[in-house]
């Protein structure tokens, strides 16, 4: 067992695991796992460029992570920042400030790369059930963008396209600077369309259609396991391996898109920081399950995150 560290920065959350992992045998002992909304994404799809201000509560998170690093002792820290920073102009400042914080450069990866952590960490425990058929396709709905993978044991195909649950809020529902409380018929409509427009593009290379086991990954997919669950609070235990028909994603995404903010911030498992994109995410999750034809999802909260500490314990030995 080797002690690493992972930070996965995206779109609209910070993540840290500190753990001991045997990429060998696929066994993952967690130490600490934490998440921060940051919004580090924030306006990026319309300026281009990370706000001051979004910048500044990633760099407070990472300040807050350092500790916990330092404490735990790991042997080894990887940084790994997905799709706000590979699309702004200034992301030299955001690698500066990572690197004095935590001594270690953030990867920006390619999305390939992110899908390719995605479904190791994703699949690397459903080695051996015989209750879920290969191939599996495996998609990340991140704040700024999605991910899809298909394989078996290992990565048949892969594509990253640029849907993600605040990109499509950004994008769609927000209206001189506020999100519509609810979205209109003809927003959701535009939002639809561009996600329907990004499957087209996925479908290119990975082939959707051909895997047998959908498996979800992230915040949106694990909220609406929560949701379905009716649990009081959010419950990492009870969400891990659940299971969401195709039924319930679709009359939890309805019922999200026709909600307002303060019903759906009543929602006991709500993180705050999701409440206003949300009603994106879930329909982007049940946009794909309808272009596949999946009767159900297999949500995982193991993830990006798994993969990369996996991914680093195998590099240190």
């Amino acid at each position: 067992m080797t002690r690493v560290a992972a930070v996965d920065c995206g779109t609209n959350s910070i993540r840290l695991l500190v753990a001991d992992a045997d990429p060998g045998t696929g066994e993952l002992v967690d130490l600490d796992r934490r998440m921060t909304i940051v919004r580090l994404g924030q306006g990026v799809d319309r300026t281009g460029r990370l706000a001051p201000e979004a910048l500044e509560r990633t760099f407070a998170a990472c300040r807050e992570y350092a500790a916990v690093v330092k404490e735990l002792g790991a042997q080894r820290l990887r940084f790994v920042a997905t799709s706000a920073s590979r699309d702004a102009e200034n992301r030299d400042e955001f690698v500066r400030g990572v690197l004095d914080i935590l001594g270690v450069e953030p990867e920006v990866i390619t999305g390939e790369q992110e899908a390719e952590f995605s479904f190791t960490g994703a699949t690397k425990e459903l080695t051996g059930r015989d209750d879920l058929t290969r191939p599996y396709l495996v998609v990340d709905i991140g704040g700024g963008s999605t991910e899809f993978v298909v394989g078996d044991d290992r990565v048949r195909a892969a594509r990253s396209v640029d849907v993600g649950c605040v990109r499509m809020t950004e994008r769609h529902l927000v209206v001189d600077g506020k999100v519509t409380d609810p979205p209109t018929g003809r927003q959701i409509a535009a939002m639809r369309a561009d996600i329907e427009a990004a499957l087209d593009l996925a479908e290119r290379t990975v082939p959707l259609r051909e895997a047998h086991t959908l498996v979800g990954l992230a915040g949106s997919v694990t909220t609406v396991s929560a949701i379905a669950q009716g649990l009081p609070e959010y419950d990492s235990a009870a969400i891990h391996h659940s299971r969401v028909s195709y039924d319930e994603v679709r009359e939890i995404t309805g019922r999200l898109l026709r909600s307002t903010h303060a019903e759906r911030a009543a929602i006991g498992a709500m993180h705050p920081g999701r409440v206003d994109v949300i009603g994106a995410g879930a329909l982007v999750l049940l946009a794909i399950m309808e272009r596949i034809g999946a009767r159900e999802v297999v949500v995982s909260e193991h993830d990006i995150l798994d993969g990369i500490a996996f991914h680093t314990a195998a590099e240190s030995r």
